[in-house]
């Protein structure tokens, strides 16, 4: 399976960490936040990427180049013009599998990738949403979901919800779900995943994960991951 990495994020809730830097490349301890998604995608046997940029693309290629050096195998599209995520992924239409999958590059997760494929293939669903319950999901995609994982309902950062599944940002989906993509811009969260409700899944994950969209979220991750760092495996 192929890989995309949604790279193009330019961060403006993490000024003044982002004034110079593309998000993905904000460090979390000793190296770039979208250094460890590549690791999380190399640990489950992905080593095929792809990268979507926009902000500050050159600082990405320096830094990871053709992806030898980290175990993988790099290929860049640089939007010329604002895309929006799924916008920005369909150019990737010529590089990616039958099936691939999306990840953000400005997020910090422990998620696990293979039981969500494993999820995907197993109900050959043709998009699989990776979610997660959150408390207080302020900010975030909220979905819900019937007995069998099909999404009935998905509201792009809805106001007074106290508790629901989040979209973390991570999907599996079909190469033909890139036909639902119009040309031009088009969100994930705000135009497809609402247009496909009643036809694609959720996988519902526990672990880790934060966006570290927030100066508050970016130090909380730093922490843990340091706490992590000082504890015996």
């Amino acid at each position: 399976m192929k890989a995309v990495i949604m790279a193009g994020g330019f961060g403006t809730r993490l000024m003044p960490l982002t004034e110079n830097e593309p998000k993905p490349m904000v460090k979390l301890i000793d190296k770039p936040v979208l250094q460890y998604t590549i690791e999380l995608l190399k640990k489950h046997g992905i080593t095929d990427i792809a990268m979507t940029l926009a902000y500050l693309p050159e600082k990405i290629k320096s830094y990871f180049g053709d992806g030898s050096k980290f175990g993988v195998n790099l290929t860049y599209f640089t939007e010329n013009e604002p895309l929006g995520t799924a916008g920005s992924v369909k150019q990737t239409r010529n590089f990616v599998s039958d099936d691939f999958l999306v990840i953000s590059g400005d997020c910090y997760t422990e998620i696990d990738l293979s039981k969500a494929i494993d999820f995907h293939y197993r109900i050959k669903s043709p998009f699989t949403v990776v979610s997660q319950p959150k408390e207080n999901p302020v900010g975030y995609g909220v979905l819900e979901v019937d007995i069998n994982h099909k999404i009935t309902k998905f509201v792009e950062k809805p106001e007074g919800v106290k508790s629901g599944l989040i979209n973390t940002g991570i999907y599996v989906l079909n190469k033909k779900i890139l036909d639902e993509i119009p040309d031009g811009f088009c969100d994930f969260g705000k135009q497809l995943i609402p247009k496909l409700v009643g036809k694609i899944y959720s996988y519902v994950d526990y672990s880790y994960w934060s966006d570290i969209g927030t100066l508050i979220s970016y130090y909380e991750t730093n922490a843990k991951i340091a706490r992590d760092m000082l504890v015996p495996v």
